[in-house]
């Protein structure tokens, strides 16, 4: 069993020249330092295909950090973090290898965690190397990136792979976006405040929608990007643990266990789209050349190492629907996009209409109550209602009011900092479990083997700068809702 407490660790990170080492990792590791939350004892050990020393190690980090760090560098955290670096130059593909980081581990007695930043072919080379080398016994952790497969049966062999060498207790897969602030506040302001808690459910609320808006295209990513697609890269992770975190049933208590029970209860209730359905409840599009921020940017197959005959989608909106008794009859509107009008995330959360209008003759139409929770950037949380203006007229008149708390930018932690730092401590709740994974590929692959069917769904051209196709307009029309306007 993991123990959850901050012991000394010996963090290996696989891929230690890799992206997203130099970009999240070690950032996040320095204001870990900074913030005094990294044990004393604890190691950071870079793995990788390099002849470096730890000197030179070192020096490279630190050239990365100063680099990708959003504040200015400081001379006494640099040094501290800086001793507990090291470098094991290692070919996860050869067997022998692991014996080189087998003795650097060996020589202090810390629980070992491995961090994957390795594309997936490589997955199963390193679960062998750590078992074969009796690296796994417990506490040992792993952690594991995104995206794991890219359908079901993909996902079922890595995690079959993976369970020979590790326990479920020892695997710690990551979405990124459960580490967010603005995430984990959606708990507190669930299950902490009565007034939202007794009106959470379809007896209230109207409709929700969820956006995740991105201004960049691919970012030189093609090979990676065509293979996946934005239903694959982003619905079936980022938007579905949105999804199950703003619908799930109150837990027992605040534990991995009992929070993701509750999750998986929702991606298991959500109703199919299949060859059936898939027109009225899913758009695709793929964005074309366009401005954005005054710049001209180039078609998704216009892009550097393009297939020009590619049908992958870059835009996805979905309705989806839990059929459950308490949210049974409300529309779930997802969408994501990239090369979209401007890079935000949020949730909205519509309220039903009042029956009867006692304000008809007000010269404001009377317009639904929103709950607007931002997630990026800016996190915050509006609340929109309706206050009488201030007068003599006889007439009522209406001025649509707000409330806002906007806290949450007073002190900016990664996700990767607080992802990092959970994995330190060996708890889950952050975390993703095997079930939930597959649970969300069987409710995603239905969709995109639907899409492959001749003549079932048709991928749509929108211009970069844009909010997508005009189709995912109609898919919220059909049922007289709109979709909120950022602001």
């Amino acid at each position: 069993m993991i123990i959850e407490i901050n012991e000394p660790c010996d963090l290996v990170i696989f891929g230690a020249k890799g992206d997203l080492a130099k970009r999240k990792l070690l950032p996040a590791l320095y204001k870990l330092e900074k913030s005094k939350k990294i044990h004393e004892n604890t190691r950071i050990i870079g793995a990788g295909r390099a002849n470096w020393s730890i000197q030179e190690y070192r020096k490279i980090v630190e050239n990365e950090i100063k680099t990708f760090l959003n504040e200015e560098i400081e001379d006494y955290i640099w040094k501290k973090l800086s001793t507990r670096l090291y470098f094991c130059n290692i070919d996860v593909f050869e067997k022998l290898h692991f014996l080189r980081l087998k003795k650097i581990l060996q020589q202090k007695k810390n629980i070992m965690i491995y961090y994957c930043a390795v594309p997936p072919n490589t997955l199963n080379a390193i679960f062998k190397g750590l078992g074969d080398s009796n690296l796994n016994s417990l506490p040992a952790r792993i952690v594991l990136e995104k995206p794991l497969g890219v359908c079901l049966k993909t996902s079922q062999k890595i995690n079959n792979q993976i369970s020979k060498y590790f326990l479920e207790s020892q695997i710690f897969r990551i979405d990124h976006y459960l580490g967010k602030e603005s995430i984990l506040n959606l708990l507190a302001l669930r299950f902490a405040n009565s007034f939202v808690f007794n009106n959470w459910n379809n007896q209230t609320i109207d409709h929700i929608q969820i956006t995740v808006s991105e201004e960049v295209g691919i970012e030189g990513r093609w090979n990676y990007f065509d293979g996946m697609g934005q239903m694959r890269d982003m619905v079936q992770n980022h938007l579905l643990q949105i999804l199950t975190i703003i619908t799930m049933d109150q837990p027992n208590s605040i534990t991995s266990e009992n929070i993701r029970h509750k999750k998986l209860n929702i991606l298991r209730a959500l109703n199919p789209i299949n060859i059936n359905n898939i027109n009225i409840k899913t758009v695709r599009g793929q964005y074309s050349s366009g401005v954005i921020k005054g710049n001209k940017v180039p078609a998704y197959l216009e892009e550097h190492g393009a297939n020009k005959n590619s049908q992958t989608e870059t835009f996805v909106a979905v309705e989806a629907n839990i059929n459950n008794k308490k949210w049974c009859g409300v529309p779930f509107y997802l969408r994501t996009g990239k090369r979209l009008a401007c890079k935000y995330s949020e949730i909205v959360i519509v309220f039903k209409k009042i029956p009867i209008n006692l304000f008809q003759n007000s010269n404001l139409k009377l317009l639904e109550n929103k709950l607007i929770i931002r997630l990026e950037p800016n996190a915050n949380i509006k609340l929109n209602f309706f206050n009488k203006i201030p007068g003599l007229d006889q007439e009522y008149k209406l001025d649509n009011s707000q409330l806002e708390y906007n806290c949450f930018h007073k002190k900016s932690i990664d996700a990767y900092e607080r992802l990092l730092l959970e994995s330190m401590r060996g708890i889950q709740s952050l975390f993703v479990c095997r079930d939930e994974v597959e649970e969300a590929w069987k409710w995603i692959d239905p969709i995109i083997n639907a899409w492959k069917q001749k003549d079932s769904s048709i991928l749509q051209l929108y211009m970069s700068g844009t909010w997508g196709p005009e189709d995912s307009n109609l898919l919220l029309s059909r049922n007289n809702h709109v979709w909120h306007k950022y602001n």
